[in-house]
């Protein structure tokens, strides 16, 4: 049999995929009022609802989770074992952890609107979503051996993974829906990313109320 050249067996390894299922956290009382979230658990429906789910967890190199309590209990709940990646912690949202957005917009509409509309802008004291993008994407780019790596983390990461995946705008961050509970699936194949689905259903879906 004949066998491929040395240059061309690497060539041909520096293009498998590298895989990354980035899973978002189970719903919070903070995502079901609309505020900014703090370290806070995940719904008791949720943990009910999650103890019962019998889903498969994928085979993977790899597996993390972010710090905080509604990640590392979501990770649990799916039967995952992860390590904690600090760099895949929330947005930092300053001052106004634990405020709704009504309230924000209530109390600091023009911060409000800064942060909503201007990338680089941080009103609340924390991380702008520039920030959030380029910690996220640095993370990302930083093991890009073929492997799949799965993470629990939080919608705003996700929606940080893809603008850096696919170079887009830090503007279009707000344009991703990432549900609780949803699946992103990213491949990197070579120098290209690929988004294989973007908030797609985990679980059946529960309405936040």
């Amino acid at each position: 049999m004949m066998r491929m050249p040395r240059a061309e067996r690497r060539t041909e390894k520096e293009f498998m995929s590298t895989r990354f299922t980035l899973i978002a956290h189970a719903a919070t009382e903070s995502q079901r009022t609309a505020a900014f979230p703090w370290n806070e658990p995940i719904t008791q429906r949720e943990r009910e609802r999650l103890a019962t789910h019998g889903w498969p967890a994928p085979k993977a190199s790899q597996v993390w989770a972010a710090p905080e309590a509604r990640t590392q209990e979501t990770a649990r709940l799916l039967r995952l074992e992860p390590a904690i990646a600090e760099a895949l912690r929330d947005c930092d949202y300053g001052e106004w952890r634990g405020r709704t957005m009504d309230e924000v917009q209530s109390a600091e509409p023009e911060g409000l609107m800064a942060w909503l509309t201007t990338p680089d802008a941080a009103p609340h004291g924390g991380e702008s979503i520039e920030q959030l993008i380029r910690r996220v994407g640095a993370w990302l780019d930083s093991d890009l051996k073929p492997q799949h790596i799965v993470t629990v983390t939080h919608p705003a990461c996700i929606r940080a993974a893809i603008v850096h995946a696919l170079r887009l705008p830090a503007l279009l961050f707000w344009r991703f829906d990432i549900a609780p509970l949803t699946l992103t699936d990213l491949r990197r194949s070579g120098p290209t990313w690929t988004v294989r689905c973007a908030g797609c259903t985990l679980l059946r879906a529960e309405p936040l109320e």
